[in-house]
């Protein structure tokens, strides 16, 4: 009877544990030159195209691909928004009419037509555990 009890009491605990927070790997695609890093948010739908998004990870640039390691991600539907940042500033230089001076890029590679992509487009599920997703940059000056 203890047993069953204790195995009981168990899988309660276990029920209750919080959801598990993984590692996102980011392939990044397309990265003009080695100048600057490449920076990479994980954005809830609500924080989407803002500055503020909760999760972030940075890498040094590498010419062609460079691969951005995000710790710490709870499980949940994120769309991610990257980055060349050429000049290492810390944000995406823009010229006339709000264009990107550094390239940028999707998850999903989102679709940039005339506008920023739509969260529909660049949503992703992400189950708390270790996973890979790839999106490639563009540069439009």
């Amino acid at each position: 009877m203890k047993r069953v009890a204790a195995f009981v009491l168990l899988i309660l605990l276990a029920g209750a544990a919080p959801p598990p927070e993984g590692v996102l790997t980011v392939h990044v695609s397309n990265v003009r030159n080695a100048k600057g890093r490449v920076h990479v948010d994980v954005c809830p739908q609500a924080k989407f195209l803002k500055e503020d998004c909760p999760w972030s990870g940075v890498a040094p640039a590498q010419a062609g691909m460079t691969t951005v390691t995000v710790r710490g991600l709870p499980a949940g539907t994120y769309a991610v928004q990257a980055f060349h940042d050429a000049n290492a500033n810390g944000k995406v230089d823009r010229a006339l009419f709000g264009i990107p001076k550094e390239g940028v890029g999707f998850s999903n590679d989102a679709p940039i037509r005339m506008a920023p992509p739509k969260w529909s487009a660049a949503v992703f599920a992400f189950d708390g555990r270790a996973q890979t997703i790839a999106l490639k940059l563009r540069y439009f000056l």
